[in-house]
């Protein structure tokens, strides 16, 4: 589908003809989702955009910007947590949306459905000041900040799986528990590997690099690589919070074990003793000592109950049980 606005002052028109929005007077927005081969390639032919650069949005390739003699390309990608094709646990989908923006013109491309672009065109349809009074380079901002933004909803929702594991984690040593920390430790590598690309490929317009973004416009991709920098860093200390989660599992797992173990020991350790007195006398050798005493039952049985008690008063002193 290929959507055309063209808005000027506090006018917003929608064409149908390629050509004649770019031609027409005012900023023109091209906006095509989930389009063939033909419309992409007509897109590319009106606004003589690159090939490599159309290659760049239907491959898997890390955000970037470049400028070319007439226009900006900007790659970046959209983000969200969806359920995995192949288990029930979420994990981090990404679609790619190539933005390009001349001097007074704007063409959006993502293969898929890009909900941050909608809510920036709902924004140009319903007049919104700010996007009509400014050039192109000002629409690009607005699509490249709903982006990011919605990277902190993301990394919230993150946030909330860390808080609950938390918070389990020091009671319990289910196996899932350590499923879903190794499942939020992936999500949080999986973010880490868009955000670094996205923060150079932003920080390129920060600085104001590309000649087509005007002065007045560097402080908004200055606040958005802002924005950037402060999700790189939660990434990071989130990846340190797990892996401290991941380590306190695994010593209360240890721990645990250790219990498990003790009893387990003390067990063994009083019933030794026990096993060789029984041992000897259980053997049906015919010449053996005490076997026709009177009193040799009731005396090794005394025997090996005091043992029993006497070890297990030794351990309940030691602590051990």
């Amino acid at each position: 589908m290929i959507e055309s606005l063209v808005y000027r002052g506090g006018a917003v028109e929608s064409y149908d003809d390629l050509a004649r929005a770019k031609a027409a007077e005012g900023t023109t927005w091209v906006h095509a989702t989930g389009v063939t081969d033909d419309e992409r390639e007509r897109v590319r032919e009106v606004f003589s955009l690159h090939p490599l650069a159309i290659d760049d949005i239907t491959g898997n390739v890390r955000a970037k910007t470049e400028e070319f003699a007439d226009y900006v390309f900007v790659l970046l990608k959209t983000a969200r947590l969806t359920r995995g094709q192949t288990s029930f646990e979420e994990e981090i989908t990404d679609d790619p949306v190539g933005i390009f923006f001349g001097s007074d013109w704007v063409v959006t491309l993502t293969p898929g459905s890009a909900e941050e672009i909608g809510r920036v065109r709902a924004a140009v349809e319903s007049r919104d000041e700010r996007l009509l009074e400014r050039g192109s380079d000002f629409t690009a901002y607005r699509i490249i900040d709903a982006m990011i933004d919605r990277y902190f909803d993301l990394l919230d929702s993150i946030e909330t799986k860390i808080e609950s594991i938390e918070d389990e984690v020091v009671a319990s040593t289910d196996i899932d528990l350590l499923e879903e920390i190794n499942s939020v430790r992936r999500e949080l590598l999986s973010f880490r590997k868009l955000l670094w690309p996205a923060r150079e490929a932003v920080g390129t317009l920060a600085r104001g690099d590309p000649k087509l973004i005007a002065a007045e416009t560097e402080k908004y991709y200055r606040d958005v690589y802002d924005h950037l920098v402060q999700l790189v860093d939660l990434t990071e200390t989130y990846r340190d919070l797990i892996a401290g989660t991941r380590d306190i599992y695994l010593n209360t797992l240890s721990q645990s074990t250790n219990e498990v173990m003790k009893v387990l020991t003390v067990v063994a350790t009083i019933f030794i003793p026990l096993t060789f007195v029984a041992g000897i006398y259980g053997m049906n050798f015919e010449w053996m000592p005490e076997l026709g005493w009177r009193w040799g039952y009731p005396v090794v049985l005394g025997l090996m109950t005091a043992i029993a008690a006497g070890m297990g008063w030794f351990f309940r002193r030691r602590g051990y049980i």
